[in-house]
């Protein structure tokens, strides 16, 4: 049996699945991530050749910085991807997943960067940037 996930935005004219299974989820707590999501951007990568979307024509996609891209439903707002120039995964919002998504929770990314307002004490690995060879939200 295939394993498959899938999931969409709040007013749900975006909706995605994939029969790949997404890698653990990372804690992005860069400024960039903390202001589109109002807290720490939280996502699975997921092959991008493996992903199916309907509801493409309601993704916007907002260019972040020069190397990557962030696609929202333009309807209701929802975030839902973070996508770096080139790369073959594809950053999927985990909260955007249906239940139950059997994702887990990985490790933290840019911490030296991240709110005053709150602790990181879930015992995950925290890092300071990206992790050594990684394809995270950084921008």
């Amino acid at each position: 049996m295939t394993e498959r996930h899938a999931g969409g935005c709040l007013c749900g004219a975006v909706r995605f699945s994939t029969t790949a299974k997404p890698g653990p989820v990372v804690g992005c707590h860069c400024s960039q991530c903390r202001r589109q999501t109002g807290l720490y951007y939280a996502a699975a990568d997921v092959a991008h050749a493996a992903l199916s979307i309907e509801g493409a024509e309601a993704i916007r996609w907002y260019r972040s910085s020069e190397e990557a891209q962030r696609g929202f439903c333009s309807n209701c707002g929802s975030a839902l991807f973070w996508q770096r120039d080139g790369s073959a995964q594809i950053s999927v919002m985990a909260g955007a997943f249906d239940a139950p998504s059997g994702l887990v929770f990985g490790y933290h990314i840019f911490c030296a960067d991240k709110g005053d307002f709150y602790e990181i004490a879930d015992g995950l690995p925290q890092y300071d940037g990206n992790p050594p060879s990684s394809s995270s939200p950084a921008s």
